[in-house]
């Protein structure tokens, strides 16, 4: 009986607790929600790490700062604040230490139009201009930085590292099966250079990036060819001088701008973070509606089963995740149509195919759209080309339709280091893989006539479900990526836009009618307070420490290395640093 109520009492204690924690945590969240006055701006400030969705940290993320803002709340807010009378105007704050790729910038380009249509002025503001941030705020209505700014525009480069050498001196020898000349990855650690395919690949890619810049700064900053060159060839530039080059439109501080958003009586500007805004009910400024569109966000490198943290790779997808929300939306009688937001470089073949045919499996019944973001390319594409529909950005990496099978033999290193295994087998081949000893003639023989065999079933599915020949797969293939826009030109996707472009080619296909209006259903979901509270959910404390060790010194080294570059750090005589 003793042992009865001492666990009563803790299990009362623990949800007296649990509850304490609770309403303590949602007080602060209400208190801390201040009204949204009329004649207000919204701010966006994008700096540091950009995911395309929320990591996978529940409630964990979120208290330990492991959360971040992410390319699609900022998209939501450009929409919201588009219809949202109360907001006069955004000013998007930008910074060269921003870590969004290219068609995250485009994207926010196309959200920043959405307002600018709406009748609402766009403001840029940037403390560190390098060509990206110019690029995005050349979609803006005005520019202006304060006069310490950091300013360098300088041409692309594609640079490539090489650490066969390397491995050769640690006593490591690559055994690597490659499908082919242009798929560069398999070079690092191959090759002392890139093939000629590969530089060509990298060439024809840096061309297509170039027009598009030049495109966006033409339209935005009246910035022709031979200005955009002769702005690179100076490359460094003080405020004034970028004023005078016509880069930006005034030379100020930020307090000196957010005086201009002030109303008469007022004692603060009238600004309203992207934070604070994103409390905000979309379905409240024609966002929303019965009929759903459900968006599914599949990003990070592919392995494992559910979605996760890698220290070192950072976000990981995992192929149980994202099928079984594939599923759910498909079982959903309000979800009309499905969007896949794909941001991966690629990673296990197996779990993109598995994905890739759950793609195939919905897309029967319902309309799948893919919405391509900074890259889908290798294991990103294999999930897409089963889709009904796919949308990639002009700026989007996708292809890479090659393949690496690799095993590295390391038995000179161990000899090296006085390693030596003893081995005790049953069976033909039991050491095939085995780290410390290489191929015979006939094992490599075979290993690569397998990797050949599956990657040439890939080839035949894209060839079936793209409508090309095999032929013309394969010459599109061999590693060759593409920008999104090339990408639509040879076939491999079908239309260039973002994600609202994306949301409206799955009401097309599903027959939605125009005046009908749909409503967002963003999966995977984030846990409610309560519900993470009461699950005790270890796992996501654990991923959120995991995501917050990888962005902190991934943020860290990309600033350090933009310090350096930018100049802004000079050793002096007496060894300090200025």
């Amino acid at each position: 009986m003793r042992v009865f109520l001492i666990s009563l009492g803790a299990a009362v204690l623990a949800l007296v607790l649990v509850a304490g924690i609770t309403i303590g945590l949602v007080a602060m969240k209400l208190d801390g929600q201040t009204k949204i006055k009329d004649h207000s701006w919204l701010h966006l400030d994008l700096y540091g790490s950009l995911p395309e969705y929320d990591p996978p940290t529940g409630l964990a993320g979120a208290i330990t700062g492991g959360d971040s803002q992410t390319l699609q709340s900022v998209l939501t807010n450009l929409a919201m604040a588009a219809n949202d009378k109360r907001i006069d105007g955004v000013v998007l704050q930008l910074s060269g230490s921003n870590d969004a790729g290219r068609g995250k910038l485009e994207e926010i380009r196309r959200g920043v139009a959405r307002v600018r249509a709406a009748g609402k002025p766009v403001l840029a503001y940037a403390d560190y201009i390098d060509l990206n941030v110019l690029y995005t705020a050349a979609a803006c209505d005005s520019f202006f930085c304060p006069p310490s700014s950091y300013i360098t525009i300088v041409g692309l480069d594609a640079s490539h590292p090489h650490l066969k050498q390397a491995l050769k001196k640690m006593g490591i020898d690559p055994l690597v099966s490659a499908i082919k000349d242009y798929k560069s990855a398999a070079q690092i650690v191959t090759r002392d250079d890139l093939t000629p395919e590969a530089i060509a690949n990298k060439e024809w890619m840096l061309d297509e990036y170039m027009d598009l810049y030049l495109e966006g700064l033409t339209a935005g900053r009246g910035i022709d060819a031979g200005g955009l060159d002769a702005i690179m060839t100076r490359a460094e530039f003080l405020s004034s001088e970028a004023l005078s080059f016509g880069l930006v439109d005034g030379v100020m501080y930020w307090d000196e701008l957010s005086a201009r958003f002030m109303q008469e009586k007022d004692d603060t500007p009238r600004i309203v973070s992207g934070s604070r805004y994103a409390e905000e009910d979309p379905e409240d400024f024609d966002l929303g509606g019965k009929k759903k569109i459900a968006v599914i966000h599949a990003q990070g490198t592919i392995g494992g089963r559910t979605n996760g943290v890698n220290p070192l790779l950072g976000l990981m997808m995992g192929h149980e995740t994202i099928n079984a929300e594939l599923k759910r939306a498909l079982e959903d009688e309000d979800v009309a149509a499905i969007v896949l937001r794909i941001d991966s470089g690629g990673g296990e073949s197996l779990a993109s195919d598995l994905m890739g045919h759950m793609v195939e499996v919905v897309a029967g019944k319902k309309p799948v759209v893919v919405s391509m973001v900074d890259v889908a390319a290798s294991g990103g594409y294999s999930m897409a080309y089963r889709a009904s529909w796919i949308v990639a950005n002009n700026m989007t990496v996708t292809g890479s339709i090659g393949s690496i099978s690799a095993k590295f033999d390391m038995s000179e290193m161990y000899d090296k280091l006085g390693i030596s295994f003893s081995h005790v087998t049953r069976g033909p081949n039991a050491r095939f893989m085995g780290a410390d000893r290489g191929f015979t003639e006939e094992e490599f023989k075979n290993f690569e006539e397998r990797h050949n065999a599956s990657f040439h079933v890939w080839v035949e599915g894209i060839a079936e479900y793209r409508n090309m020949t095999v032929e013309k797969v394969e010459s599109l293939g061999q590693g060759r990526v593409w920008t999104g826009r090339q990408a639509v030109a040879n076939g491999l996707t079908d239309e260039v836009g973002g994600f609202w472009e994306a949301v409206e080619a799955a009401r097309r296909l599903a027959e939605i009618p125009a005046d009908t209006k749909t409503g967002l259903w963003h999966l995977p979901e984030k846990q409610d307070l309560l519900a993470t509270l009461l699950k005790g959910d270890s796992a996501s404390l654990t991923m959120a420490g995991r995501w917050l060790l990888y962005r902190s010194v991934r943020e860290d080294m990309h600033q350090v290395r933009q310090s350096m570059e930018s100049g802004a750090w000079r050793m002096q005589p007496t060894g300090i640093i200025d």
